[in-house]
């Protein structure tokens, strides 16, 4: 248990990593994005003010802090803050944390939106989905990403944010607001299993969809990690039931996917372009569904560690 009595930066930096040896596989990590978090600073402020004593309050919020981590609760979901392609997002136990493994799908998404406007030119304002959005991350980056990079105002792309969940929905909506410079007129939310209650066609479909075979899932859950099972399970999942009421059987990740595939094909305009995150133990498989449901020019990207992550083809 964490002394509060005369707690400075130093000693709390000191006894919170005590106190977590045993419960995270990186304490010092975690104790330095807690207090930054605490103290709106940066870690080398840490460091030049080890001295300074907390608050009564900081100290009671850092204790308790420190208290939800020893029980399994990641970081990004005590502080509600998870940076991802440059941005700071909200995020709370409803939606996935951002990973950078998914700033692959960023850049790439980027970079073929850009390529696809200079293609059309003024003919044509690009209608862009987020399946799946979650926190908003994805969907959100690209469309920050676009703007910073002098994208056309006029012409500037229509986005939809889709997902299951309406609680990740809201999610979705206060980091689009919270980011996204006022005035915006182009982004729409919609709650669906996937494509059910989508009336729109798109250019681009962006989605990280559930793909942790149900077996991982329990592994992972187990381990700590909290996250939603409904944003990770591919197979044991309620966006895998069909309006008739049947789920296809899956063990393998790919249940949803395997729904998702042939909806997004009808959705997407002809020469549109989807880019599917999915598992490194799952991509080919999700390459070979996607070609089978007439997609070409399918291929797979590698993430930051090498691993297959992306899948991604054109109508």
């Amino acid at each position: 248990m964490i002394v509060t009595e005369g707690l400075t930066t130093g000693s709390a930096k000191q006894q919170g990593i005590s106190e977590l040896q045993d419960f995270s596989p990186s304490p010092a990590l975690d104790v330095s994005c807690l207090l930054c978090h605490l103290l709106n600073c940066d870690k080398t402020y840490l460091l030049m003010h080890h001295k300074d004593p907390l608050s009564p309050e900081q100290a009671a919020w850092f204790c308790d802090s420190v208290e939800k981590r020893k029980s399994g609760l990641p970081v990004a979901y005590i502080t509600n803050h998870k940076e991802f392609y440059g941005y700071d997002f909200y995020v709370t136990p409803a939606v996935l944390i951002p990973k950078p493994d998914t700033e692959i799908l960023v850049e790439n998404a980027v970079a073929s939106i850009t390529e696809a406007a200079e293609t059309f030119g003024k003919n044509k304002v690009l209608n862009i989905c987020d399946m799946c959005s979650g926190s908003g991350c994805i969907g959100i980056s690209v469309y920050l990403a676009l703007l910073e990079s002098g994208f056309s105002k006029e012409f500037f792309p229509n986005f939809t944010f889709v997902d299951i969940s309406p609680e990740a929905l809201q999610i979705t909506k206060y980091n689009a607001n919270h980011l996204i410079p006022k005035p915006i007129s182009n982004l729409r939310f919609v709650q669906s299993n996937l494509f059910e209650n989508v009336t729109q066609r798109f250019d681009f479909v962006l989605t990280n969809p559930p793909y942790v075979p149900a077996a991982m899932v329990d592994e992972l859950l187990t381990d700590g990690r909290r996250e939603p099972r409904l944003a990770l399970d591919g197979d044991n999942n309620p966006a895998c039931v069909s309006k008739n009421g049947t789920m296809e059987k899956s063990s393998d990740g790919l249940g949803l996917i395997k729904k998702e595939l042939p909806q997004m094909f009808s959705c997407i305009d002809p020469w549109g372009q989807f880019l599917m995150e999915t598992g490194e133990y799952n991509a080919e498989e999700t390459a070979i569904l996607a070609e089978k449901c007439g997609f070409k020019n399918v291929s797979i990207l590698r993430d930051l560690e090498g691993q297959k992550r992306v899948v991604t083809g054109r109508r």
